[in-house]
């Protein structure tokens, strides 16, 4: 069986897989047609969206946990949050990948703060590392997590921006260690990390002065 974007094209056993999976042209339009099947309670269809996502989300959620299993815990939570709330995901206000990768910073954050005995203690340095890396801007983006304008805004920069952005800001990594995690040149993280505060800015209308 042939396979495009990663899922098996033609699957006999779920018609709907095999429309969304034939009528993509690309993997954003594989991820929205998925997503509009999960919405209608089709379990299929969201097991292959898990499929195509669950390696960068986790990979993601990892790098901002530090911790295997917190980030394998997490991580399900997050794809059960996605299932949970398929009706709800709008097409127009941002791509799959973004509301997913806004879904899983938010989790994995919200993980971080709640950390309190010492084997968590890992967790709570990316917060460290970040405060000293990023002094300038580290109240101004934190505010903007308990807000929800922000996280709409954040769902409508794209996917590779947001990845960079979240890793900075949320994970506490320098531009060379994320240009190390995602196997991409350090000029290649510089340029997405600018486009996506420049993009974030926009969505909020001057609401936060960012960067």
């Amino acid at each position: 069986m042939s396979r495009r974007f990663g899922v098996a094209e033609g699957n006999s056993r779920d018609p709907d897989v095999a429309r969304a999976v034939r009528e993509a042209r690309d993997e954003h339009e594989l991820l929205q047609n998925l997503m509009e099947c999960a919405s209608n309670g089709n379990q299929n269809c969201f097991e292959q969206l898990y499929d195509a996502l669950v390696p960068r989300i986790y990979g993601l959620v990892q790098r901002i946990l530090r911790n295997v299993a917190h980030a394998e815990e997490v991580t399900q939570e997050v794809f059960l949050e996605v299932w949970q709330k398929a009706p709800q995901y709008d097409s127009t206000r941002g791509a799959v990948g973004s509301w997913v990768t806004v879904i899983a910073h938010r989790r994995a954050v919200d993980r971080v703060r709640a950390a309190q005995s010492a084997s968590e203690r890992d967790m709570r340095m990316g917060a460290a590392e970040f405060e000293e890396a990023y002094e300038h801007v580290e109240s101004t983006v934190q505010q903007g997590l308990d807000n929800a304008s922000v996280h709409a805004a954040l769902s409508r920069v794209p996917e590779s921006q947001v990845e960079v952005v979240t890793l900075a800001y949320f994970g506490g990594l320098s531009q060379s260690r994320i240009a190390q995690a995602l196997g991409v040149p350090l000029g290649t993280v510089k340029t997405r990390m600018r486009l996506g505060l420049m993009r974030l800015r926009s969505e909020l209308g001057g609401e936060y002065e960012i960067g």
